[in-house]
């Protein structure tokens, strides 16, 4: 089985480019700002290069998170990588790998299927997370559905692309 490991670094940048359309102040960026209690100067203040960089580098360790949700195919493969054989042309395990790729490699490889894992896994794994921060943080029902839904939009579009074309 082939990864297209450019499709997996390019899903890395679909946080960033959601991010400026969903934290846009004519979309949820005006209700973010004052929910999350930064003001305009202060935001000013940030290091803006340090941020989106550090937001593509973890966009990109999502997008690698997310290949094994959305392509079962990496669960084959994980369960036999360690039979001695697996990897060896010839082997009986490797033969058996190769056939389950030739028969299934491209089953479940649509947007769609992706898609629908994106979603479980952002409603299944962002949104606790980012609901577990809020409540200790004293935020609002409306900052976690904001930074929840802006999570699982991201995991729903980076499952989709990756299913479809990594």
């Amino acid at each position: 089985m082939s990864i297209n490991w450019l499709v997996v670094l390019g899903a890395g940048f679909i946080p960033l480019i959601l991010g400026f359309i969903w934290y846009h102040p004519k979309v949820f960026g005006t209700i973010w700002i004052q929910l999350a209690g930064v003001s305009e100067e202060k935001a000013k203040q940030s290091n803006m290069a340090l941020i989106f960089g550090v937001t593509l580098l973890l966009g990109i360790f999502l997008s690698a998170a997310m290949l094994t949700m959305v392509i079962h195919q990496t669960h084959m493969m994980s369960s036999l990588m360690n039979i001695p054989g697996f990897g060896v042309e010839g082997s009986e395990v490797n033969t058996y790998y190769l056939d389950f790729l030739n028969k299934y490699g491209n089953e479940f490889r649509t947007f769609k299927h992706g898609a629908l894992h994106g979603m479980i896994g952002g409603i299944l794994i962002a949104f606790p997370i980012v609901s577990v921060n809020a409540m200790f943080e004293q935020r609002s029902f409306k900052y976690i559905l904001i930074n929840a839904g802006f999570w699982t939009a991201c995991m729903v579009l980076i499952g989709g692309v990756i299913s479809a074309f990594a």
